[in-house]
């Protein structure tokens, strides 16, 4: 198969609608083939998109387990790695890393981890920093602070 050999498929163009309800010689009179009795058999009804014909639906049948603390804080996560491509005495915050493009939403706040090495001294002010990561850049010869 090419892309020369591709087209255009019709479905069913000219197929025409069923009339239902037009007499019992019709094959389609009487119960308009929507069985007998129950709401399916009436006009307007729509059943939902969870709806399991009665039984108790799946959503109710399964166990809850947890919760969504709404307290708990996300922050916007930096390894100490990521701050090498400043040059020394640099201030770092957050609105430096996001015009740099290291971080690109801020949630709870901007907090700065240990993981790799920091070669640059640096002023860098975030909400929270890891016990290694503010060692790491205070023995690169950098200040920490917090907002």
């Amino acid at each position: 198969m090419n892309l020369n050999d591709l087209r255009k498929i019709e479905l069913n163009k000219n197929k025409k609608r069923k009339r239902v309800g037009r007499g019992a010689g019709s094959g389609h009179g009487k119960t308009c083939c929507r069985g007998s009795k129950g709401a399916g058999s009436r006009s307007g009804t729509e059943y939902g998109i969870l709806f399991e014909g009665g039984q108790m639906p799946l959503f109710r049948r399964l166990p809850k387990r947890g919760f969504n603390n709404v307290f708990k804080k996300h922050y916007t996560v930096v390894n100490v790695e990521e701050l090498n491509v400043f040059t020394n005495n640099d201030i770092v915050n957050f609105d430096l890393l996001k015009e740099r493009g290291i971080v690109n939403q801020k949630k709870s706040g901007l907090k700065i981890l240990g993981n790799g090495e920091l070669k640059v001294s640096l002023k860098v002010t975030a909400d929270i920093f890891s016990k290694s990561a503010a060692k790491k850049i205070e023995d690169a010869g950098g200040e920490v602070s917090t907002k």
